[in-house]
C-alpha cells in the first residue's frame, strides 16, 4: 500500500485535516483540485504552508573569536574573513535567522525566509561585540551570541575590552540584544570547562544521575536568573560546551524551557513543523585561513 496525504476541507476559514487519501491518480487528482480551490478563494497562503510540511535545511555557522590582527586559528578568524562571510551571505540571497524565527515556523507554521541560515557565536569574548555586531548591523545579518554567565559577571565587575582575552559584560550583552541584531543563549554559567572531573556539562564518572541533574539545573538555571535580572528576558536557546551531552542531558534542558538547542556535529539540519526538529542543530565550525566561498560550498553540501 503507498503512503497517503493529508485530506482537507473549509470549516470557518480554517483547514481541517479529517481523513487520509492514498497516493495514485485519485491523490495527483485532489491536489490539483484542491490547488485551484485555493487559488480560487484567495487561499494560497495556506496551500504553501501545507506544501512546505517537508521541511526547511538550515546551515547553522559556528563562530568564537574575531580579531582584526594576531594569531588566527581553529577557533579565532580575523574581521577581514567575517566581513567576507556576511558579504557572501548578503550577495547569495541568504537570510540570517534567530531562535524566535525558528520557533514560529515549528510552532504555527509562520514562513522563514527562502534561504534562511543561523549565525552562531559561542563564549561571549567582547570582541563580538567590538567587530561582530557592527558588522553585522553594517550588511544586515543577526547572530545568536552563547555566553558563559559567569564571564559575563566577572568582566561587568571588573571592565576590561581588550579583544585577545576579554568577554563581554552584561551592558554589552543588553546593548547587543536590545538592537534586535543579538539573540543571547545560554552556554551555561560555570560548566564551560575540560581542567576539572567534568567535561562541559557532562556527567561526571561516578556521579549519581540524581546529583548530575541536580548539578545542572542548578548551573543552567542560574544563568536564566541572571539573564531575567540584567536582559529582561531568559534564552531560549541551549549551546552545549564543546558539544558534549550526556545520556539524559537533552531531556533536562528540555524540562528547564529551552527550546533550541546547538550541537558541535557538522551536519545540516532540517528545521520542520514540529518543535522537536529544533533540537540538537548541527553546526559548521568557522576556521581561519578559508575563503568565504569554499568555506560555504562546503558546508552547503553539508560536507
Amino acid at each position: 500500500m503507498g503512503q497517503g496525504v493529508p485530506h482537507t476541507v473549509w470549516e470557518k476559514g480554517v483547514v481541517r485535516v479529517f481523513a487520509v487519501v492514498r497516493f495514485g491518480k485519485a491523490a495527483r487528482f485532489f491536489a490539483a483540485a484542491l490547488a485551484l480551490v485555493l487559488l480560487l478563494t484567495g487561499a494560497g497562503a495556506a496551500f504553501g504552508a501545507f506544501a512546505a510540511e517537508s521541511g526547511v535545511t538550515l546551515p547553522v555557522v559556528m563562530y568564537h573569536s574575531v580579531v582584526e590582527s594576531g594569531d588566527l586559528g581553529q577557533y579565532v578568524i580575523s574581521t577581514a574573513e567575517l566581513e567576507s562571510d556576511f558579504r557572501w551571505l548578503s550577495e547569495h540571497g541568504y537570510t540570517a535567522v534567530l531562535s524566535e524565527d525558528l520557533i514560529a515556523y515549528a510552532d504555527r507554521g509562520v514562513p522563514l525566509p527562502e534561504k534562511p541560515v543561523l549565525l552562531t557565536f559561542d563564549d561571549g569574548y567582547v570582541n563580538n561585540y567590538l567587530y561582530a555586531y557592527p558588522l553585522a548591523q553594517k550588511y544586515g545579518m543577526k547572530f545568536v551570541l552563547s555566553m558563559i554567565g559567569k564571564w559575563a559577571d566577572y568582566y561587568t565587575e571588573h571592565p576590561d575590552e581588550n579583544p585577545a582575552y576579554a568577554e563581554a559584560t552584561w551592558a554589552h550583552l543588553r546593548e547587543m540584544q536590545e538592537s534586535g541584531t543579538v539573540e543571547i543563549g545560554n552556554h551555561s554559567f560555570d560548566m564551560h570547562s575540560t581542567n576539572g572531573a567534568r567535561f562541559g556539562t557532562k556527567r561526571k564518572a561516578g556521579e549519581s544521575a540524581e546529583s548530575y541533574a541536580l548539578a545542572l539545573t542548578e548551573d543552567l538555571t542560574r544563568f536564566q536568573e541572571e539573564a531575567l535580572v540584567q536582559l529582561g528576558r531568559a534564552p531560549v536557546l541551549f549551546a552545549y560546551p564543546f558539544g558534549a551531552v550526556s545520556e539524559g542531558e537533552p531531556e533536562i534542558v528540555r524540562r528547564l524551557g529551552f527550546r533550541v538547542t546547538l550541537s558541535c556535529e557538522e551536519k545540516l539540519s532540517e528545521i520542520r513543523r514540529d518543535p522537536s526538529s529544533l533540537y540538537d542543530l548541527g553546526r559548521f565550525l568557522r576556521v581561519s585561513g578559508v575563503s568565504s566561498e569554499v568555506f560555504f560550498a562546503r558546508i552547503l553540501k553539508g560536507e
